[in-house]
């Protein structure tokens, strides 16, 4: 364990974090742009005292549960996480492909998107990040937990989902999902994880094993859907996704197509997300 060298590498990793970036406000009385140890302890779960011991070099060794909590709490990257489980004593674990947080970045730019629903999702399909305008068009998409995180999951083992888009559009819709999860699974080729969801997958649903089989692949990155909202009718939605360039996340943004989807969606945003149905969850045209 590199104590001084931990110590270090935390202290300077929270003051380069700005609030924003971690969905806390700035607020008048913060005296830096950074984060209050304050923040990271309750972003990792872990004690304020705790925290500042392990800043201030007096920690016992932190678990590596504890490490992988403040790598999450400090929007580490792949390598810097790596590096700080080395100062700390531990071999670095391998990287979760399933588990991820939305970059700051992408969170950003979500935030200047303000009437336009736009979400940050992963190259397997869960929503990471939101913006108001996507939950008052589509419901919260990052509550599901478990295989249901995945839209393509929901889509082939939950028929109520299809619903929210017009029966003649089912089957292309249904083969998109398929084809953009055989691109995620090809690029994490040899994930056990991975692996033993399209597992699951397969054996829960046909008609996604007959997909399957063909052997379709594509990522969408522009399209034209019609999401039919049970308050305002359908929508018809140019949807544009910005791919990162390792592909794992996504930026997805949704704009109406013609006039009277336009006035639809300005008609959600009066509505207000306080007066939208809080037990009816849309899924997204596209992924």
């Amino acid at each position: 364990m590199e104590r001084d060298q931990l110590a270090d590498f935390l202290r300077r990793r929270r003051e380069a974090i700005h609030p924003g970036d971690v969905g806390l406000a700035a607020g008048p009385r913060r005296r830096s742009p950074g984060l209050r140890r304050e923040d990271v302890a309750m972003l990792a779960g872990m004690s304020v005292d705790y925290v500042a011991r392990l800043e201030q070099g007096r920690s016992s060794q932190p678990s590596a549960q504890l490490i992988e909590a403040l790598a999450r709490a400090l929007r580490l990257s792949g390598d810097e996480r790596d590096h700080l489980f080395h100062l700390a004593g531990h071999r670095p674990p391998p990287t979760d492909g399933l588990a991820q947080l939305a970059r700051a970045g992408l969170v950003r730019m979500l935030d200047l998107l303000t009437n336009t629903p736009a979400v940050v999702f992963t190259d397997m399909g869960e929503a990471l990040a939101q913006n108001q305008a996507s939950q008052l068009l589509m419901g919260d998409q990052t509550v599901f937990t478990g295989d249901r995180r995945y839209l393509v999951h929901r889509w082939f083992t939950e028929p109520a989902i299809r619903a929210t888009h017009p029966p003649e559009q089912h089957e292309r819709h249904a083969r998109d999902l398929v084809a953009d999860l055989r691109s995620a699974v090809g690029r994490r080729s040899g994930d056990p994880d991975v692996a033993a969801f399209v597992a699951r997958l397969r054996a829960k649903s046909y008609d996604f094993r007959r997909m399957w089989t063909e052997h379709e692949v594509a990522v969408k990155r522009t399209d034209r859907k019609t999401l039919i909202h049970p308050r305002v009718g359908p929508l018809l939605l140019d949807v544009e996704t910005l791919v990162a360039l390792d592909q794992q996340q996504r930026l997805m943004v949704l704009t109406p197509a013609d006039r009277d989807s336009r006035e639809r969606l300005e008609l959600l945003q009066v509505i207000g997300l306080q007066e939208f149905s809080s037990d009816v969850r849309h899924d997204v045209p596209g992924s």
